[in-house]
């Protein structure tokens, strides 16, 4: 007898923000939107969490207190993906995004333990076909930051799209955010 095929809903970001906002999901679900498929996001153990804190408050030390540093916030990244990064600098005040989330930011930063593999290879490619220039991953599992940039088409990664350029920082190194080319932020500020 024959296996019959699975099939999946593919959802739209337009599906899930009405599913949203009719209250579908409880408190306690940790979704979001990636490539059409609901994602359940790690849980917040204490390093992830005190790794946000230590990338928020370095990133708000160098873009300053005007800047739109936020945390765990949806980014409409196209039609079938919004993620809700660890950290996103966007441009603007908080009101110009009443009517849709953000869905350009100058910088995404998630923290990763356990999602490490979904966020290099799933999450990667979401933010390189969105066109996100600078991509960082606070690597607990290492104690690094990787960073990504230079978005590029390559048809055999998970939505076509991955970073031509990528680094990897320890303890002692410093990266600068594309956004301000002027400032450096130590690792070690970053890793907890």
């Amino acid at each position: 007898m024959a296996a019959a095929s699975v099939r999946t809903k593919h959802w739209t970001r337009v599906e899930y923000e009405r599913l949203v906002d009719l209250g579908a999901f409880g408190p306690d679900e940790r979704l979001e939107l990636l490539g059409g498929q609901l994602v359940v996001r790690e849980p917040q153990g204490r390093p992830h969490a005190t790794g946000i804190r230590l990338v928020a408050r370095a990133l708000r030390a160098v873009f300053g207190p005007d800047s739109n540093i936020e945390a765990q916030l949806p980014v409409a990244l196209d039609e079938a993906s919004e993620p809700e990064p660890d950290i996103t600098v966007v441009t603007g005040g908080p009101r110009d995004y009443l009517a849709s989330h953000p869905s350009r930011p100058e910088l995404v930063v998630e923290v990763a333990l356990a999602s490490l593999a979904l966020d290099r290879a799933e999450k990667a490619s979401l933010y390189a076909r969105a066109g996100v220039a600078d991509y960082w991953i606070l690597n607990l599992v290492d104690n690094v930051l990787e960073v990504y940039r230079e978005p590029v088409a390559d048809p055999h990664r998970a939505h076509g799209w991955r970073y031509a350029s990528t680094a990897t920082l320890r303890r002692g190194d410093s990266v600068t955010p594309l956004a301000l080319p002027d400032s450096a932020i130590p690792i070690a500020d970053l890793l907890p």
